[in-house]
């Protein structure tokens, strides 16, 4: 009886979750492409009726998008897009950076197992090449790969209040709308590899001394754009 009554029910919501995630991806992918342009207003009804949906996703998906930094939500006036970072906080955010990640890097690389090694040669192997577009499509899997390293970095080094700081910054996806339409792909991947072979291969000061490299370069990739 129970399954009976459950089934449909747990359809249903598996039915609205997919939808809800969907609404979210393509209002991102929206933002991330400037199809909603840095700080311009989301009207829910015209998003609403362009996807074919109802407003309850789109609010749902908004909602999650101001958890990451997105959108914004104004006073009895919905929501907007944020703006892009300006260059004074692309320096503040990769100066905290260079604060955690290096020391994170170093102490990885002190406790490194094999189990974290093979975790770490598993992240590489997910995006083993740059893309040849610049659409957010393209580089969504380059940007993915590149949270979840550094991430799994700051795991590694067993610090989780400095992971969970990290996190909370979702510094990728600002730093991503920035620059997602920069051929600086291959060069990142190259940086990735040259600190996961010093971390592999138990040698702190090199991973510390490659993860500043890795940083200093891509903030000054940006910075040279703005």
């Amino acid at each position: 009886m129970n399954n009976e009554t459950g089934g449909p029910r747990l359809s249903a919501l598996k039915g609205r979750q997919v939808l809800a995630d969907g609404v979210y991806e393509q209002i991102r992918t929206l933002i991330m492409n400037d199809g909603i342009a840095p700080g311009d207003r989301v009207n829910i009804d015209e998003v609403a009726r362009e996807l074919d949906v109802s407003g309850t996703p789109v609010r749902e998906a908004l909602a999650r998008l101001e958890s990451e930094g997105l959108v914004v939500r104004l006073p009895l006036r919905g929501y907007r897009v944020t703006e892009l970072l300006t260059r004074a906080e692309v320096e503040d955010m990769y100066g905290l950076r260079l604060l955690l990640e290096p020391p994170s890097a170093a102490k990885a690389a002190s406790v490194m197992t094999d189990e974290w090694a093979a975790a770490l040669e598993a992240e590489m192997a997910s995006c083993p090449v740059a893309p040849d577009d610049d659409s957010y499509e393209d580089y969504r899997a380059l940007s993915a790969h590149d949270a979840r390293l550094h991430q799994m970095i700051l795991h590694i080094a067993g610090n989780s209040a400095v992971e969970q700081a990290f996190e909370r910054t979702h510094c990728h996806l600002h730093f991503f709308r920035l620059a997602y339409n920069q051929t600086s792909g291959i060069a990142a991947l190259v940086e990735h590899r040259e600190i996961v072979d010093a971390m592999i291969s138990g040698k702190p000061a090199q991973a510390r001394k490659a993860m500043v490299n890795h940083l200093e370069t891509a903030r000054d990739r940006l910075l040279v754009k703005m």
